[in-house]
């Protein structure tokens, strides 16, 4: 059958429920559920994996994908409506060409989580402050533009452990050609800091320093990446300004451009 198919399995594997397409799910998740989506070959998907986040365009590179449901601590940078309650709509389907092909921030999936390989873009970075969801690396492509503030949703974030090394990657998964960079630092003032500059790598070699402001309206900062062909950039080389505080951290990053 050549279809997407969606499962819901318990901490011990065994199996909740399954259907091809679409699955209403009319119970409540327990800890350590987990969300199975299978698809019939690799490329590109439409799914909902829980309809309080939403519909995602996403690249599968491989045919299967695990999102563990969030609970307890895990939870808290999600929507309080997400995998709540005993009624869930999930469902996945292939995407259209005009869906495929329309100019898109393609760094966005709300679906990402520690380990994705195989649901893409997936956000990754070397350290996480202290480890806890808020300041998690797939916070910073969740589509959750929200800097003035930081802690639980809708104020999650990309936290450095005010690591003078820290590193962040995106990973498309696939070719892409990016128009443009769009940085949204955290503006919660005066217990932010912020970066001066950082450096973007791209993986086709290309490595720049962009300057950056302290923007004390939340207000996102764009730098032309030119149509750039690329399956990945990495964020480094983080320059703190001279501020009192020592918490920069990454609200959101979006990629402008076109699948190709």
């Amino acid at each position: 059958m050549n279809e997407c198919k969606i499962s819901i399995h318990n901490a011990q594997g065994e199996l909740r429920a399954e259907r091809c397409g679409h699955l209403v799910f009319a119970e409540s998740y327990n800890q350590g559920d987990r969300i199975v989506l299978t698809v019939p070959a690799p490329g590109y998907y439409v799914i909902q994996l829980d309809d309080a986040m939403g519909e995602e365009l996403v690249y599968m590179k491989e045919t299967s994908f695990v999102l563990e449901v969030p609970y307890g601590e895990q939870h808290v940078s999600y929507s309080p409506r997400a995998f709540a309650g005993e009624m869930h709509y999930l469902s996945a389907r292939a995407a259209r060409a005009h869906e495929i092909t329309a100019p898109r921030n393609l760094a966005r999936n709300v679906y990402d989580c520690h380990g994705n390989a195989s649901c893409f873009p997936h956000a990754w970075a070397n350290v996480e402050t202290r480890g806890e969801a808020v300041f998690a690396a797939r916070n910073a492509i969740d589509g959750i533009i929200c800097p003035e503030s930081h802690g639980e949703y809708p104020y999650q974030s990309w936290g450095i452990n005010r690591d003078p090394q820290a590193c962040w990657t995106l990973e498309f998964g696939r070719p892409v050609k990016a128009e443009a960079l769009v940085l949204t630092t955290r503006a919660d003032f005066p217990h932010d800091a912020w970066w001066e500059s950082v450096q973007v790598t791209l993986s086709n070699g290309e490595k720049r320093t962009l300057a950056l402001q302290k923007a004390a309206d939340g207000r996102s900062q764009c730098f032309d990446l030119h149509g750039a062909e690329i399956t990945s950039l990495m964020l480094d080389d983080l320059k703190k300004a001279d501020d009192p505080s020592p918490f920069p951290a990454l609200t959101q990053v979006e990629v402008w451009g076109t699948n190709l």
